[in-house]
Parts: C-alpha cells; sequence; structure tokens
C-alpha cells in the first residue's frame, strides 16, 4: 500500500508515540536520580521535571493505544492536546531562541531570588557564592568559600546561560516540529479505513 496507507500511519504513529514514551521514562527517570544522589535539592525543579515526564506519558499512552485500536475520540483528544503542546513549546522555544542578553539577565536574577534551595544548587555545582557581590560574612554551599576565593554566581551563570538557552531551545524546536507531525499523522490516519475491519461499519 505505500507509505500512504493504513498499516504505515498506524505504524508510524505507533514509533512516534514509543518515542515520547521513552522520553518521558528518562526525564522522570534522570530527575528521580538526581534528587537520589543530592544533585539537586529543589522540590520544585524535581517535582516540574517529573510532572512534565508523567503528563508526556499519558498522552503519549493514549496516543499509542488510539493508534492500535484506531480508536476514534482517543485520537481525536490526543490530536488536540498533541497541537496545544506543539502551540506552547513552539512559542518557548522560538522565546529560548530569540532573548536578548538583557532579559536573560533579567530571568536569571528573578529565577535565583525565586528559590533559596536551587541558590545553594547553584553555588555547589558551579563553586560560587553570592548572585552579584561575595559576602564572606555569610554563609556559602561553594567549595571556594573556606579559601576566600570565590567569584559571583552572576558571571558564572551568564557564561553558560546562552549556550544553554540555544540548545534548550534547539531541542525544543526539534521535538515541536515532531509534535506537529504527531498531529499530521493522527489526522491523516483517523480518516482512513481499517482494510481488515467491516466495510460497512462507521469509522
Amino acid at each position: 500500500m505505500g507509505c500512504a496507507g493504513f498499516t504505515c500511519s498506524k505504524n508510524s504513529l505507533c514509533a512516534l508515540n514509543i518515542l515520547y514514551v521513552m522520553v518521558s521514562l528518562l526525564m522522570i527517570g534522570i530527575a528521580a536520580w538526581g534528587k537520589w544522589f543530592g544533585l539537586v535539592s529543589s522540590f520544585q525543579v524535581v517535582g516540574g521535571i517529573i510532572g512534565v515526564g508523567v503528563f508526556l506519558f499519558f498522552v503519549a499512552l493514549a496516543g499509542l493505544i488510539g493508534a492500535m485500536k484506531h480508536h476514534q475520540v482517543l485520537l481525536f483528544f490526543y490530536m488536540i492536546i498533541l497541537f496545544m503542546v506543539f502551540v506552547v513549546q513552539f512559542s518557548v522555544s522560538s522565546a529560548c531562541l530569540t532573548i536578548n542578553k538583557e532579559q536573560q539577565d533579567h530571568l536569571v536574577e528573578v529565577g535565583w531570588n525565586n528559590s533559596q534551595t536551587t541558590q545553594k544548587d547553584v553555588e555547589k555545582s558551579l563553586n560560587c557564592c553570592g548572585f552579584s557581590h561575595v559576602d564572606y560574612n555569610g554563609t556559602c554551599e561553594a567549595a571556594c568559600f573556606s579559601h576566600h576565593t570565590c567569584s559571583t554566581c552572576a558571571s558564572k551563570i551568564q557564561e553558560h546561560a546562552g549556550e544553554v538557552l540555544r540548545v534548550v531551545g534547539g531541542i525544543g524546536l526539534f521535538f515541536s516540529f515532531t509534535e506537529i507531525l504527531g498531529v499530521w499523522l493522527t489526522y491523516r490516519y483517523r480518516n482512513q479505513k481499517d482494510p481488515r475491519a467491516n466495510p460497512s461499519a462507521f469509522l
């Protein structure tokens, strides 16, 4: 039947959703691993990543079941949810790629001020103290603090922030195009008749 046929559409949609299931399990696993080994102590960060992973898992599971059973209702809701995710992810990814340095610095500062737990994680992982100045009379998680050789975390973060935003934006943009591919495959698959089904049945 070629790649325009029912079987090809079904297999492509199943493969795409298996990829999403694997990505979701990887996100959940990495977040749990980071928390377990003390790499990330912020419950907000870990909870957010796990929440996104669980959401993606259930969306992918709905798409996989809908594709295997050619279930019209499941496929319809899957298509709508996937399109909404595409719009959000495409917008965020585009923003990551087009953000200027002034906006980037502002976002970094807002993120820093939002959580003391995140501040401790950053100080420990980047070996820095304070955001814009180092206070040796206070406390700091960095190893350099005891030797009084620390630099500010703002300078360390700004060294990597642009590169991280570009990488995150690029990955997000790539997956957003797989999502619009999933929407198109689902729309096409819903309107195809199963050759094994009763020809007189309503699909």
